[in-house]
C-alpha cells in the first residue's frame, strides 16, 4: 500500500518524503476525532502518503516525510520476510538504536498513516505475504503457498502451522479471517488503509486452521500480495467498532502488545520520543540477532547526526545528501543515498466538501479550485533548481504519480503539455484562463475580484519542504501572485487538509510494488480519508475500477497511464521530485544490513523486516547467512570483523536503480497476470 505511505520525506523525513525513482507512500499523521470528516481518520495523508513518505507520507503521503526509520519495512508495506538464526549469547543485552525524525502517529495498524507507524506494525504483526529483498516480488510469510482458480475469483492460501501469538495462543486462519472481515465490514477505523488489497473480495473463510479462502466477484490485480497486518482475534474481538476509532494498541500495565512478529512493543506511545521493542525468541522466522530495538525520535537532523557520531544511536534515517557526503569520510560509519519508489509534490485544495451534505467546506482560495489555474502554475516551478538546492542533488525532477521505476506503467507527458520552467508560458495560460493582472499589479480572479494571498503550507519537520515552498513563493511573485509560507507539524497539516482549511501544501508519497493503493488515493470515495486534495474525477474513478480487475498487464498499463494523464492535466498535484533517502549507520559496530531493492535501495523503511532480523555485531557477521550483498558480509574464505563498511554500499546510487527493477515490478503490478499464468505459488519456488 502506498504510504504517505501516509506514506515521510525523502530528504527530510508522505505520505514521507522519499521520492526515489519510484511515492510508499504520500501517505501522514494522526488526527483527532472531533470533526466528522476527521473521524474517518486519514492519518495517512504518505504514502506514504507521505513518506515522511515524503513519504505523505513518507511523512504522509504518508508524506514525504514518508519516512524516518531504520532498516526495515515500511509501510505499508510488507510484513513478511524470513530472518536469521538465534542471537549470539552475550553477557549484556544487545540493543540496536535507530534515529527517526518523525514520530509514530499510531501503533494501531488500522489508524496510522506515517511510514514510521508502518515500520512498527511490521515488527509487531505478520502478514500473509511479504516482499523479496532483491526485486520486491511476493514472498511467503504467514502463507506458505497460494493458488487461484482459472477465473481468478477464488484464491486459496495455505497458512503456516507453527506460528503463535506472543501470549502463547496459536495463530490460525481464523485470525486472518477476523482481520479481513473487519476491514471489509468497516468495523475498524481506517480500514481503507488496506482495503485496496481486498478489492472485489466478497467472502473470506477458513475451512480449517491452516487454510484461508478468498471469494471475489471480480479479479483483483493486486493478488496474491496481501501485506495486511494480521491482528489476534482473541484480543481484537473485544474491541468494538466504536472503541476501534481510538484503540491505541500500546503496552498496558507493563504488558507488551500481543503480536506474532519478530519483536514485541514493550514501551512507547504514539507521538512519544522513544519506542522500545524486545526480540521474540520464538519467532517462526528465526530469533533476531539483537535483544531489543529502540527507536529515538529527533526533531531535527543535526542532533541525530551527532548522536550517531557519538555512538548514542546506531542508525540514522532520512538525513540530507550533504550529511551523507560528510559522513562517508568518517571512520566507522557507512552512509548512502538509497533509492525509494516515491515522489514529492506541491498539492492544492481542489474542492473540499462536507461529505454528508455535498456543500463546500473549509476556506480554499477560489483560484486553486480551478484546474486551469493549477496547470498554469506547473510551468512556474524550476524542478532542476529544486533538485540542486533543496534536495542537494539527491533526486530527479518529478512528473507523474507513478514513478519511472515502473517503466511499463509510468506515463511520460508529451512535449506539448509537459511542464518546464517557463514563467512566460505560465503567465499566458493564466491570462487565457481569466487570471489577468489588475490595476494594483496583482492578478485577479476571472470575475475581477483579487486573488488575494495564497497560503503555502510546508512541513516544519522537513527543511526540504520549507525550501521548496519558499522557492515557489518567489516564482509566484514573478507571476504577480502574492503568497505566504507557513510551516506546521505533519499532524497539524493533516488536520488542516481534513478540514479543508488550506490552499497549497508540500508533501510526498511512497508507492508500493503494487501501484493500486497509490492510484486509489486519488479516487472520489477517498475524499475525507486518504485523498489529501479533495480532487474528484469521474473518468479517473471508472478507470481505477477497471484496472483493479484487469489481469492483462498491457491493458492495465494503458488504463493506468491514462489515469496519470488525467491527474497531470487537472493538476491537483504538481510533482517536484523523485528523490532518495539519506541513511547512515555505525558499520564499525553492526553488519548484515541489506538494501531493498538490492542493489541500490534503502536500508530502513523497507517492505520487509529482514534487516531487523539479521543485523548483528560486526565481529559476528560471518557471511551474513549467505547474503553476499549485505554490508559487512565476509567474502568467501575470509573472516568478518572490523568496519562492516568494507563490504559496502554504493553511496553514489541514484533514482535510476528503480528503473532496472521496472520489469520485475510490473509483474507485480500486473497483478495476478504473472500469477494467473502460474496459478500457484509455494514456499519451495519462492524462497
Amino acid at each position: 500500500m502506498s504510504r504517505r505511505r501516509v506514506e515521510p520525506l525523502a530528504l527530510g523525513a508522505q505520505v514521507g518524503e522519499d521520492v526515489g525513482g519510484g511515492r510508499l507512500a504520500q501517505p501522514v499523521e494522526g488526527v483527532g476525532s472531533a470533526h466528522p470528516v476527521r473521524d474517518v481518520l486519514v492519518r495517512a495523508l504518505g504514502r506514504v502518503r507521505r513518506q515522511g513518505h515524503s513519504v505523505h507520507r513518507s511523512g504522509r503521503r504518508r508524506a514525504t516525510a514518508l519516512f524516518t526509520s531504520v532498516v526495515l519495512t515500511v509501510g505499508a508495506a510488507g510484513f513478511g520476510g524470513l530472518g536469521a538464526g538465534s542471537a549470539a549469547a552475550t553477557e549484556e543485552e544487545l540493543t540496536y538504536t535507530v534515529a527517526f525524525m518523525n514520530e509514530v502517529d499510531s501503533f494501531n495498524p488500522f489508524l496510522g498513516i506515517e511510514v514510521e507507524s508502518f515500520e512498527m506494525w511490521a515488527l509487531t504483526y505478520d502478514s500473509m505475504t511479504g516482499y523479496a529483498m532483491d526485486d520486491l516480488s511476493p514472498t511467503p510469510a504467514l502463507a506458505e503457498s497460494w493458488e487461484s482458480s482459472e477465473d481468478g475469483l477464488t484464491w486459496t492460501y495455505t497458512i503456516r502451522d507453527d506460528v503463535t501469538w506472543s501470549d502463547g495462543e496459536a495463530l490460525t486462519a481464523a485470525d486472518i479471517v477476523h482481520t479481513y472481515d473487519r476491514i471489509l465490514s468497516n468495523t475498524v477505523e481506517g480500514g481503507s488503509t488496506w482495503s485496496a488489497y481486498l478489492k472485489g473480495v466478497t467472502e473470506v473463510t477458513a475451512p480449517d486452521d491452516t487454510t484461508v479462502v478468498l471469494e471475489l466477484d471480480r479479479p483483483n490485480a493486486s493478488l496474491p500480495s496481501l501485506p495486511v497486518p494480521v491482528v489476534p482475534e482473541h484480543i481484537w474481538s473485544e474491541v468494538s467498532e466504536a472503541e476501534a476509532k481510538t484503540y491505541a494498541a500500546e503496552p498496558e500495565e507493563g504488558r507488551p502488545v500481543v503480536g506474532s512478529g519478530p519483536f514485541r512493543l514493550v514501551e512507547g506511545t504514539a507521538g512519544g520520543a522513544q519506542y522500545r521493542f524486545e526480540a521474540n525468541p520464538d519467532y517462526w522466522g528465526g530469533a533476531p540477532h539483537v535483544d531489543e530495538v529502540v527507536f529515538r525520535i529527533f526533531k531535527s537532523e543535526d542532533p541525530a547526526i551527532q548522536a550517531l557520531i557519538k555512538g548514542e544511536v546506531d542508525f540514522a534515517y532520512n538525513i540530507s545528501a550533504l550529511q551523507v557526503s560528510s559522513l562517508q569520510d568518517r571512520d566507522g560509519i557507512t552512509a548512502h543515498n538509497g533509492n525509494t519508489p516515491g515522489f514529492d509534490e506541491i498539492a492544492f485544495n481542489a474542492g473540499s466538501v462536507d461529505l454528508e451534505t455535498g456543500e463546500p467546506m473549509g476556506d480554499p482560495n477560489p483560484a486553486v479550485l480551478d484546474p486551469a489555474f493549477r496547470y498554469a502554475l506547473g510551468f512556474a516551478i524550476d524542478r532542476d533548481l529544486i533538485i540542486e538546492r533543496a534536495y542537494q542533488g539527491a533526486g530527479t525532477p518529478g512528473s507523474t504519480i507513478i514513478p519511472p521505476g515502473y517503466p511499463d506503467l509510468h506515463w511520460e507527458p508529451p512535449a506539448d503539455v509537459a511542464f518546464d520552467f517557463d514563467l512566460e508560458r505560465a503567465a499566458e495560460l493564466l491570462d487565457e484562463a481569466g487570471y489577468t493582472v489588475g490595476e494594483d499589479g496583482t492578478r485577479t480572479l476571472p470575475d475581477g475580484d483579487p486573488i488575494g494571498t495564497l497560503r503555502l503550507t510546508a512541513r516544519a519537520d522537513s527543511e526540504t519542504s520549507v525550501d521548496v515552498m519558499d522557492y515557489f513563493k518567489e516564482w509566484l511573485a514573478e507571476l504577480d501572485i502574492d503568497a505566504e509560507v507557513s510551516a506546521v507539524e505533519s499532524n497539524r497539516l493533516t488536520n488542516l487538509i481534513l478540514e479543508g482549511e488550506f490552499d497549497v501544501f508540500e508533501w510526498g508519497w511512497y508507492v508500493d510494488p503494487d501501484v493500486g493503493p497509490m492510484l486509489s488515493y486519488m479516487t472520489c470515495d477517498q475524499r475525507g480519508d486518504w485523498s489529501d486534495t479533495w480532487w474528484c474525477n469521474e473518468e479517473y474513478d471508472e478507470l481505477y475500477d477497471a484496472q483493479a480487475a484487469e489481469i492483462d498487464p498491457a491493458a492495465r498499463a494503458e488504463m493506468i497511464q491514462r489515469m496519470q494523464e488525467i491527474v497531470y492535466l487537472e493538476a491537483p498535484y504538481l510533482l517536484t521530485a523523485y528523490n532518495t533517502v539519506g541513511e547512515a549507520f555505525r558499520s564499525d559496530r553492526w553488519a548484515c544490513i541489506q538494501p531493498q531493492p538490492d542493489p541500490g535501495g534503502v536500508w530502513a523503511i523497507q517492505l520487509s523486516v529482514h534487516n531487523y532480523l539479521n543485523v548483528r555485531p560486526a565481529d559476528q557477521a560471518g557471511d551474513c547467512d549467505g547474503v553476499a550483498t549485505a554490508i559487512g558480509a565476509a567474502a568467501e574464505g575470509s573472516e568478518a570483523g572490523g568496519d562492516a563498511g568494507a563490504a559496502s554500499a554504493d553511496s553514489g546510487t541514484g533514482a535510476g536503480t528503480w528503473i532496472g527493477l521496472g520489469v520485475v515490478v510490473l509483474a507485480l503490478l500486473g497483478g495476478g497476470a504473472l500469477l494467473m499464468a502460474r496459478r500457484a505459488g509455494s514456499t519451495a519456488d519462492r524462497e
